[in-house]
């Protein structure tokens, strides 16, 4: 079938054609005045409609109504071309002027029908299909037509019948391997039947798509929720993308980040810039895509979840001509049979960052710090201000940054599942007892954190090369000498969120198990910005071992992967450890700073006392003196020693006595297998 003009596919917001209205009233006064051209269904069924004087085997509105319908045909044929025709020539006339150009009503019809080459049976077929599904009354008579089948949807045996008439041959074989076939246009059903006895089906999506509706498929998400608000990079770059995809390079563009939502919200630019609307595929791909996609101006952008490792094999989508977007994560490979390009989203740069949290926050909040220092993209710098003025409002205070760390240490956004535990507390500088030199290289690291944004702008060519602004230290020293608590001042200090993994939550028996729970952790982590904190990290990041069985491989490639991983996260990460000796010396290699945590001596030990203790004691200096001279307990220690006298305390209600410190110091030495030492004795 021919079809000279080729329309272009609806798009949302033009005007859309009106519906076809095939009713006995339209029939009989649709064209009463002036000629106008009827829809290919109602052509098509004027061809099998009852001649003039022909006799009806049992009169029927059916038939009364498809009289109606071939006399219609007959008026436009007449009032086209003068003088008297037959039916046939009737028909004629009408597929003559709808090949070239449609009514409103078939407008999409036509324009798919143009641009797939598509042959009169499969047109024909899908009209039919159109007609008997949206209208009642086609449905009636195509089962009395199709007595005693009593089929409601066109069969290929009756659109053979009605193509032999127009001359058309091996309609059958066109209906089966056919485009509209091959591209899901049309089905047909059920497979146990006879081919010519199956009946003709479109999808229900291209059903309302062909009417100028939206239809959308299963599977298809066409205005997800939650899409965050772009940076201006961000958006200059999806237009570069865009404009190398309209030069016929690459046909599948990869678009990669820690956050799903942002890595659809960039898809979704993409196919701004190409003057498409993007529609998200997650799942199985749906009948009939690639034409409905082209319907409805639609770019497809697939949304695979990957883990370390995974492939996704990028499926060809039938009747799509244009590029394929796919909106994943960091992790994982995309293989295409056409060309693949790589996008992956980056952190907007400090200026930008600057101008969004301004935004977010509004005038007269000193935002240059927050840019600095919180590598966020635009999305999220959204969700903390909106965060941070509701403790604000709260608080009844003014607006200020704090407030925004207030918000981001409560992990506002910044969920991690079951994979990481939030430490929300604050961690003041009297809560943490170092000696000095301890504290200045805690400020080095801190420093080193702040700074890390932009620390290899303008140095040497191989320090800027593949640098990577995460931070990665490891904490080491006996149990209780404030590991953990110096990660939380690091923390507090930096107005960041602080988790805790979860090994249990991330290890697993199951071979790629942890390694995929990894890199769900990681992606999450550098989208929200948080320093991640493994305790007793030497369990995952321990040395490789010599390979003896399968088992010694497969926790090598975990440890690889690790490795790998931890060098290319661009967040901070702090670890603890007993010894650095259990550490394989490739990691070392990847930690910005060790730092050693000595066990306390007698002057920090006095100052962890007191700042435990805090004013609610009965002891003088010279018994504190004498505990820390002679206890020679970590501030871990300390804590559990003061507590348990505490609650004695409590229950006697009165404060803390010297023999309540003492018996609870006897326990702590007790609990760590040691005998308490000779000068702790409880007082007479």
């Amino acid at each position: 079938m021919n079809h000279p003009e080729r329309l272009p596919p609806q798009q949302e917001g033009s005007e859309r054609p009106a519906e076809s209205g095939i009713s006995h009233e339209s029939a009989s006064m649709h064209w009463a005045d002036v000629p106008q051209l009827p829809s290919l269904a109602e052509i098509l069924l004027a061809l099998l409609a009852p001649a003039d004087g022909e006799i009806v085997r049992e009169p029927c509105a059916e038939a009364a109504w498809l009289g109606a319908l071939g006399q219609a045909v007959d008026r436009y044929a007449k009032g086209v071309e003068a003088g008297a025709h037959g039916r046939a020539d009737a028909v004629a006339i009408a597929l003559a002027a709808w090949q070239r150009r449609a009514p409103d009503a078939d407008r999409c019809l036509h324009a798919l029908a143009s641009r797939d080459a598509l042959s009169l049976p499969e047109t024909a077929a899908i009209a039919l299909a159109r007609a008997s599904e949206m209208l009642p009354m086609v449905a009636r008579a195509l089962i009395w037509l199709q007595h005693p089948v009593g089929e409601a949807r066109p069969t290929v045996g009756l659109l053979a019948n009605l193509c032999e008439r127009l001359g058309e041959p091996h309609t059958v074989a066109r209906l089966a391997e056919g485009v509209a076939g091959r591209h899901g246009v049309l089905q047909l059903l059920p497979d146990e039947r006879p081919l010519c006895e199956r009946n003709v089906r479109v999808p229900l999506p291209l059903l309302l798509a062909l009417g100028g509706h939206e239809g959308r498929p299963d599977n298809v998400d066409l205005a997800p929720v939650g899409l965050p608000t772009l940076s201006a990079s961000t958006v200059d770059t999806a237009r570069r993308y865009a404009e190398g995809l309209k030069g016929g390079g690459a046909r599948v563009l990869v678009v990669r980040s820690g956050r799903a939502a942002e890595a659809r919200a960039a898809a979704a630019e993409v196919a701004v810039a190409l003057d498409r609307r993007a529609a998200f595929i997650d799942g199985e791909l749906p009948r009939g895509l690639g034409s409905w996609l082209w319907l409805r101006g639609c770019l497809p952008v697939l949304c695979p979840r990957l883990g370390p490792g995974e492939r996704f094999q990028v499926p060809a989508i039938a009747g799509h001509g244009g590029p394929i977007l796919v909106a994943t994560g960091i992790d994982g490979s995309v293989e295409s049979a056409a060309a693949v390009a790589q996008w992956r989203v980056a952190v907007p740069p400090v200026c930008e960052r600057a101008s969004l949290w301004q935004a977010a926050l509004g005038p007269g909040v000193a935002v240059e710090a927050l840019a600095s220092i919180h590598r966020h993209s635009a999305g999220r710098i959204a969700e903390l201000g909106e965060a941070a003025r509701s403790v604000a409002a709260c608080t009844g205070d003014v607006l200020e940054v704090g407030h925004v760390a207030q918000a981001a240490r409560s992990g506002v956004g910044a969920d991690l599942g079951a994979l990481a535990e939030l430490l929300a507390d604050d961690i003041p500088d009297d809560a943490l007892v170092l000696t000095e030199s301890l504290r200045q290289v805690l400020g080095a690291l801190l420093a080193r954190c702040r700074v890390r944004d932009g620390l290899a702008d303008g140095l040497g060519i191989a320090a800027r090369a593949r640098y990577k602004p995460g931070v990665r230290a490891l904490l080491v020293g006996p149990s209780g000498t404030g590991k953990t608590l110096a990660a939380g001042w690091i923390a507090t200090q930096l107005g960041l969120p602080l988790y805790r993994v979860d090994l249990a939550s991330v290890t697993s028996k199951y071979i790629g198990e942890t390694e995929k729970n990894l890199a769900e952790l990681f992606a999450r982590a550098e989208h929200a910005d948080v320093v991640l904190l493994f305790d007793e990290a030497d369990s995952l990041f321990g040395k490789r071992t010599e390979v003896k069985d399968a088992n010694d491989r497969f926790a090598n490639q975990q440890t690889n992967y690790l490795l790998q991983r931890i060098e290319s996260y661009e967040g901070i990460t702090l670890l603890t450890s007993n010894s650095r000796a259990r550490f394989d010396s490739a990691f070392t290699r990847r930690l910005d700073a060790i730092i050693e945590f000595p066990t306390p001596a007698p002057e920090e030990r006095r100052a962890l006392w007191l700042a435990h203790l805090g004013g609610v004691h009965r002891l003088d200096a010279a018994v504190l003196n004498r505990l820390a001279g002679i206890c020679d307990l970590a501030g871990g220690h300390i804590r559990n020693a003061v507590l348990a006298a505490a609650a004695v305390a409590c229950v006697r209600g009165d404060a803390i006595s010297e023999a309540d410190l003492v018996a609870s110091a006897a326990a702590e030495y007790r609990k760590l297998g040691k005998p308490p030492p000779a000068g702790l004795e409880r007082p007479g």
